[in-house]
């Protein structure tokens, strides 16, 4: 007897622990679903005076999107470094850092003795060309009519053609340096030289002063041509697949400011460079943009892999309460209080400010909720 009423015991136990899990469920799902719709008032002045908001939930375009950082660069062909041929001093130059050149523009003029060394030895080199010029021709002649010796030919020929070499080369340096060889055949020297802009741009660097020594190898300054600004993205590997040329690129310039700048992908490296494992990516910009940046500027850029319409909130619109998202959903308004209902809903990825809400029987499309204000009446 003492048996049976030992397992009578054992059973009611475990009756009582089966039914008290599943009160204990059952009020635990209750709690969250009240939670879940529970009500919140705000009077009017409270809603002015907190300055809050009221929109509707609705569809907007939500994109995926591949981060990357980089920066704003132009390519090799823009950037021009200025020197010059041959060594000088600074005589003048009007220029600043930031102003605006054209591709001919006179930059700066340089002075040097050397100058007129090299006009000199064209003036005489060029002074010889038609005596040398006939007496080559002469004995070719004499030769031809095998009057003179074919030695002195030869020495005639030699010697017609390496001064004419020597003209020649002389001449391309002239006009290296923009100094016109007619004027120096007339004895027009010139002890100083200009030096032109060989690409429209902007100056970004100066090294010269007035009086300052500079030798062939010496940059002056370096000039970009700005309408070739672009953006240049380093891309991690693992993303190699979802990269395409026209993809639209959203940066930023974090270091100045939080606008939201556009380009296009125009062209994909074709190799994965460097430790980091990543892909050199480019994509151009409109000239509205360019005129706002600055080449060197760091960006931090989401290229759109691509886009779909779902419904979504600012994040700010969203109460977090132990691992459950709400919204205020406008339940009524009169009497000058608004009633807002806090709704339990499913979120999916975040975009920039904004969420992603999972549409279910409590949440659609046109639906009010307070957009902003949230955390001042939570």
């Amino acid at each position: 007897m003492k048996k049976y009423t030992y397992y009578i015991w054992i059973v009611l136990a475990i009756t009582f622990t089966c039914s008290c899990g599943r009160e204990t469920k059952s009020t635990q799902e209750e709690n969250a679903q009240q939670e879940g719709s529970s009500l919140i008032e705000v009077t009017r002045e409270q809603f002015n005076s907190m300055k809050m908001e009221i929109a509707l939930l609705q569809e907007r375009e939500f994109d995926h999107t591949i981060k990357a950082s980089g920066k704003i660069d132009v390519p090799p062909k823009s950037r021009a470094k200025v020197t010059s041929f041959i060594g000088g001093y600074v005589e003048s130059t009007s220029l600043l850092v930031g102003d605006k050149v054209t591709k001919g523009q006179p930059l700066l003029t340089l002075e040097s003795p050397e100058y007129i060394d090299l006009q000199q030895s064209y003036m005489e080199i060029a002074g010889q060309m038609d005596y040398l010029e006939s007496e080559y021709e002469r004995q070719k002649t004499l030769f031809d009519e095998k009057i003179s010796s074919q030695k002195k030919y030869l020495e005639a020929e030699s010697n017609y053609k390496r001064a004419k070499a020597t003209y020649e080369s002389l001449r391309r340096k002239l006009n290296m340096l923009h100094i016109n060889p007619s004027q120096v055949e007339q004895g027009k020297f010139s002890s100083s030289i200009t030096v032109y802009s060989p690409v429209s741009g902007n100056v970004t660097v100066i090294y010269a002063n007035v009086g300052m020594a500079v030798s062939p190898t010496d940059v002056i300054m370096e000039i970009i041509e700005t309408q070739a600004m672009h953006v240049e993205l380093a891309v991690f590997e693992k993303n190699a697949f979802n990269l395409k040329t026209g993809q639209k690129v959203k940066f930023t310039v974090p270091q100045i400011d939080s606008q939201v700048f556009e380009a296009e992908v125009s062209q994909i490296g074709k190799s994965v460079e460097g430790n980091d494992r990543v892909i050199r990516v480019y994509a151009t910009l409109d000239t509205g943009t360019k005129q706002k940046l600055l080449t060197g500027m760091f960006v931090e850029a989401q290229l759109i892999a691509d886009s779909r319409n779902t419904l979504s909130v600012p994040y700010d619109a969203v109460i977090t309460e132990e691992g459950n998202r709400f919204l205020l959903v406008l339940d009524s308004e009169k009497d000058g209080v608004y009633t807002f209902r806090k709704t339990l809903v499913k979120t999916g990825e975040r975009n920039g400010d904004w969420l992603e809400i999972i549409p279910d029987d409590n949440t659609n499309a046109n639906i009010p909720i307070l957009a902003k204000g949230v955390y001042d009446v939570k």
